[in-house]
């Protein structure tokens, strides 16, 4: 069984499995012309497919660009070792604007409107959005369209144009360290000590699907955590397990928790 075949079937009836398919096609191509290719905007989840997938082939590499520094959604650049140059990921960033006294819009306001255009999600990294405008990571190919035709997002009107991507600031996060105890490591008691809720609204969140594990989707509640996991909650941040302390007196098990917001 060669390499291909081999991560083919790794991910085979996994959430991964469209996307590792494509990203071995995009490295092949790579390996095949001797220069790079590059993907789509990726999940984390997503880069570390292409991650496993540039070390398993061989004689390839991969970087990853989001447009700015701490970028969620990054493009993959899977690059033959025979090239000597460096790859142009290809990145643009549109800025809508809107008057903010009459509307407030949201990550997912933009998003939705964007989508209703017919872009696919690949073509789109990360939103930041404010109270009255929104910075869009697009691919470059796609900067045009963009300016043309997102003339409303939720309704409002807003004025779309060619923005710097120099101009968007490095991500910088809060961290929040928490100390607690739970009854077990199952997802929701871990996901509730970490984001401040019951077990029982954890448990809801999750079977709402807006709970990741590792930038996957979580089955169910009774999923197990260990040390390194990151567990996402949608509105609500990332929250990664530092530390597992063992048991206490009364049997419950001590842990650390970062919470990022």
């Amino acid at each position: 069984m060669d390499a291909r075949e081999k991560i083919l079937r790794y991910y085979k009836g996994t959430e991964g499995e469209e996307i590792s398919i494509r990203l071995v096609d995009i490295a092949n191509q790579a390996l095949k012309n001797r220069k790079y290719k590059l993907s789509g905007f990726l999940t984390p989840y997503e880069q570390e497919i292409a991650g496993t997938i540039a070390n398993s082939l061989g004689e390839i590499k991969v970087d990853f660009n989001g447009g700015y520094i701490g970028a969620e959604r990054q493009r993959a650049a899977f690059i033959s070792e025979d090239f000597q140059g460096t790859p142009n990921f290809e990145i643009s960033v549109i800025k809508a604007e809107w008057n903010g006294e009459f509307a407030r819009l949201s990550h997912g306001d933009v998003l939705g409107s964007i989508m209703s255009l017919g872009i696919e999600r690949e073509h789109i990294g990360d939103i930041i959005a404010t109270k009255e405008s929104a910075k869009i990571i697009v691919d470059k190919k796609m900067a045009e369209y963009f300016t043309t035709n997102l003339t409303q997002i939720g309704g409002t009107t807003v004025k779309t144009t060619l923005d710097e991507l120099s101009s968007i600031a490095a991500k910088e996060e809060r961290c929040k360290e928490i100390r607690a105890t739970v009854a077990s490591l199952r997802i929701d008691s871990i996901a509730a000590a970490g984001f401040g809720m019951s077990r029982s609204k954890a448990a809801v969140e999750i079977e709402a699907e807006k709970v990741k594990l590792n930038w996957q989707s979580v089955k169910n509640s009774s999923q197990s955590i260990k040390e390194g996991d990151i567990i996402s909650m949608r509105g609500r941040g990332r929250l990664e397990v530092a530390e597992i302390r063992g048991l206490t007196k009364k049997g419950r098990t001590s842990v650390f928790l970062r919470r990022f917001f």
